[in-house]
């Protein structure tokens, strides 16, 4: 087996990423506190062409050096934008058309596992490190996905649920086409 050539990846321009139909997804950070895990969060929106990223509350903005070592030119490809509150986020969202997806676990959550995506576009809420979704963005969401876990830790690290979120919906969503 060889190792495939940067050459030989096919990887897009910025303009080529900025022109290419994106997968209906948005990311919301809600007071994510990390500069590296809002960058790991940018690398897996460009790879998976997602429409953008919401940054809310105290979760930290490009440029800053702590995100680019992370993120490694993400922060020029995908859109975001920055609101004061995750509410306000939500809010936005929802006049846009968007279908609001909390990842969290909680009485209602649904396993990622057994979601099925519809017609809308989803923006997925990802919470704090610590305190995860706030409350009163829980009360505004359309649903909420649980990662299933099995050991005697029951999180995962946001860069890593965001991935494993994304990957799943965005083979689900290919897979519908």
């Amino acid at each position: 087996m060889r190792k495939l050539q940067m050459d030989e990846l096919g990887r897009k321009s910025v303009a080529e990423f900025k022109a290419a139909d994106k997968t209906p997804l948005v990311v919301v950070l809600d007071n994510v506190r990390s500069m590296h895990n809002v960058g790991s969060v940018f690398r897996t929106a460009d790879a998976f062409l997602l429409q953008g990223i919401a940054l809310c509350g105290y979760t930290p903005v490009p440029p800053h050096r702590d995100i680019q070592k992370t993120a490694l030119g993400a922060t020029d490809t995908v859109e975001w934008q920055y609101f004061a509150t995750t509410v306000e986020a939500v809010e936005a969202l929802k006049a846009e058309g968007f279908a609001i997806i909390a990842i969290e676990q909680a009485a209602s959550s649904v396993m990622l596992d057994a979601f099925r995506p519809g017609d809308k576009p989803l923006a997925l809420v990802f919470g704090n490190e610590v305190s995860g979704v706030d409350p009163s963005v829980m009360q505004l969401a359309d649903g909420c996905i649980e990662i299933p876990q099995l050991g005697m830790k029951h999180s995962l690290n946001i860069s890593v649920s965001t991935g494993i979120v994304i990957w799943d919906l965005f083979c689900k969503l290919t897979k519908a086409q």
